[in-house]
């Protein structure tokens, strides 16, 4: 199955022509799907640190009990750090 034409378009890339943070996302996101967890790091580096981040904020919204605010903005950053990476290694 082709999924590639489900996916949604990035806004930055049509309008400036070149590649945002992001891009990748989609594609890394299914490759993990389907179990290829090398191909889809490979693919956008910060898949699992920004999974990570999500479900840390998923977290921190159904778990009232704990306050996660520090450790999300740890993880905020550490996910800024592969996502720059990674742009960096792909386009340099």
């Amino acid at each position: 199955m082709n999924l590639e034409k489900y996916m949604i378009p990035c806004l930055f890339k049509n309008i400036f022509g070149f590649d945002c943070l992001g891009c990748g996302f989609q594609r890394s996101l299914f490759l993990l799907f389907r179990g290829e967890f090398l191909a889809a790091f490979k693919m956008y580096p910060a898949i699992f640190s920004c999974l990570l981040l999500f479900g840390l904020i998923a977290l921190h919204y159904l778990d009232k009990s704990k306050n996660y605010k520090k450790l999300i903005w740890k993880m905020t950053i550490v996910n800024l750090v592969f996502m720059l990476g990674g742009y960096y290694f792909k386009h340099f």
